[in-house]
């Protein structure tokens, strides 16, 4: 028998858990409380779920656009994804011809397809051997691939696949992939490759973190992605974007699980240093008998949501070096045509990076680090209809490109457009006509993305940088890596907490088993003495 998701007692609304935000990893926290026959209540400040995995009709007519993330191969792999069986929900792939284009400036072309052999045909052109050396570094990556994500993408510290890397690896090997996970991408990159072409694979990946190709392990990044997509490619949900969350809410309805829209949540309610529930901005008090789950950035949920007076004064001098990943604009076009590219093989594939060559990205992210605005911006973009036919009328093409600017508030609108110009003409030179093809646009600056979906502050889309200084058990500060807060029974489900960004759903998963052990008959009390121990020894 489904129970009812929530209860009414002296006109305060009850759950056994709160989660505050409709964004997916707070509807993949949702889901797995649910199933676990938790009453579960999603409140989320918008008109809408999803956060930013939203689609819409923002060009014209006919133009489907993925308003904000877009192309999915963490997603596609995730472990927590795959558990949900999203696919009895309505949620189908796609795939374009090729995976990736790294287009240079010279008009070569880097290509990543999901056929082994027609990649290592594309990166063969840059040096001999290259294409080789793609083989095996691709066969390096699927000796581990199981575990890393494994580590990745659960609570840290992950002992259990620590344990099972050593075993396999033996302890020289774990210790050169440990080296390697340190590596910048430029120093990753040149020791696979003797070309340019595969070493810009790995660097143009890296650059969707805020990472320039020279910090420490931003070559991990650069790995991952270009190694997912030789494995399984950067697929699209048919029909946009909000196919995820569209499945995702449909299964939590499915469970009894419900989510309440323009709710946004002002305080959380904390007794005897233990949540207790939220309070919205309507006035209503709703009570969390279990847990109170939190998809919010990790200076809202602390210093807006919880209050200083909750909080060891160490966390919240921590707060004040929480680091932001980079600002964002983002363009989306309505095309009458496909995209004129001098380079054919950039006519195939789903994404395309373009603008630059190493010394070039360099130099891009090293203007962004001394808050410059790029003169020559790289840029990542989303051929749409490509991936999925049905994303705009035959014969068009529904496309997006998104670049980075420097993290500050007050962007005038002058300054969006001028950048926009920019965009376009990096495109117009490696793609001749592409303005005359222009039927709408549109632009989100940072304020768009910002009052589109409040947790992606200033336009960072990560939630909060991807610099080794901020990850691990140091993300979002100094603690413990987990979902677990100093306040009992308050877990962040955010991109802010352990392993970040992405469309994955992990911390949304991180959040709920660390509230259902804590609530365990068994784990309860040992869960909370090992963590508030913890704590205390780390706020002391």
């Amino acid at each position: 028998m489904q129970q009812t998701a929530r209860g009414t007692v002296a006109g305060v609304e009850r759950a056994d858990a709160i989660v505050i935000g409709a964004g997916h990893n707070g509807l993949v926290a949702a889901n797995l409380l649910a199933d676990a026959g938790w009453r579960v209540q999603v409140l989320e400040a918008t008109p809408q779920p999803g956060g930013a995995v939203r689609s819409g009709y923002v060009t014209a007519p006919g133009y489907l656009s993925d308003l904000f993330s877009s192309f999915y191969p963490l997603g596609y792999a995730s472990p927590v994804l795959k558990g949900l069986g999203l696919d009895e929900f309505g949620l189908h792939w796609r795939h374009a011809p090729d995976v990736l284009t790294h287009l240079l400036p010279d008009g070569r072309a880097a290509t990543i397809n999901r056929d082994l052999e027609t990649t290592m045909a594309s990166m063969e052109q840059f040096a001999p051997g290259d294409g080789e050396r793609w083989k095996n570094a691709f066969t390096d990556w699927c000796e581990v691939s199981d575990s890393i994500l494994d580590a990745v993408l659960t609570p840290f510290p992950p002992v259990r696949t620590g344990v099972g890397l050593v075993r396999k690896l033996g302890t020289g090997g774990s210790l050169r992939l440990a080296r390697r996970l340190l590596l910048s991408v430029r120093e990753l990159g040149s020791e696979l490759f003797d070309g340019e072409g595969p070493q810009l694979a790995l660097a143009g990946c890296a650059l969707h973190t805020d990472l320039s190709p020279e910090e420490a392990g931003g070559g991990v990044y650069g790995w991952l992605l270009a190694m997912l997509g030789q494995q399984y490619g950067w697929p699209v949900p048919e029909g946009g974007a909000f196919k995820i969350t569209d499945a995702l809410v449909a299964r939590l309805e499915s469970r009894g699980g419900r989510i309440e829209y323009d709710t946004p949540v002002t305080k959380i309610l904390v007794a005897a240093g233990r949540a207790m529930g939220v309070r919205s901005a309507d006035g209503r008090n709703w009570r969390a008998d279990r847990a109170v789950l939190a998809d919010v950035p990790a200076p809202a949920l602390y210093l807006d949501l919880v209050g200083e007076r909750w909080l060891p004064p160490r966390l919240t001098e921590d707060l004040a070096h929480f680091r932001w990943d980079g600002a964002t604009v983002k363009v989306d076009w309505a095309l009458s045509g496909k995209i004129p590219w001098k380079t054919p093989a950039a006519a195939t594939a789903g994404t395309v990076h373009l603008g630059a060559d190493m010394n070039g990205l360099t130099r891009y992210s090293a203007e962004l680090a001394t808050d410059q605005v790029p003169e020559h911006p790289f840029l990542l973009l989303g051929q749409m209809t490509t991936s999925d036919p049905a994303r705009s009328p035959a014969g068009t093409e529904s496309v997006w490109s998104y670049t980075h600017l420097p993290h500050r508030q007050g962007w005038q609108a002058d300054d969006i457009a001028a950048h926009v110009d920019r965009m376009e003409q990096v495109l117009e030179e490696h793609a001749p006509g592409f303005k005359q093809l222009v039927v709408g646009r549109n632009v989100y600056s940072p304020a768009d993305m910002q009052k589109e979906n409040p947790s992606l502050v200033g336009g960072a889309l990560g939630g909060g940088t991807a610099a080794a200084f901020q990850q691990l058990f140091l993300r979002p500060i100094p603690s413990l890596g987990r979902a677990d807060t100093p306040i009992d029974r308050l877990y962040m489900a955010s991109s802010s907490a352990h392993p970040g960004g992405g469309v994955h759903g992990a911390p949304g998963a991180n959040a709920a088993r660390a509230a259902l052990a804590r609530n365990g008959w068994v784990t309860g009390s040992l869960y909370r003495g090992v963590v508030g121990g913890a704590q205390k020894l780390i706020y002391r």
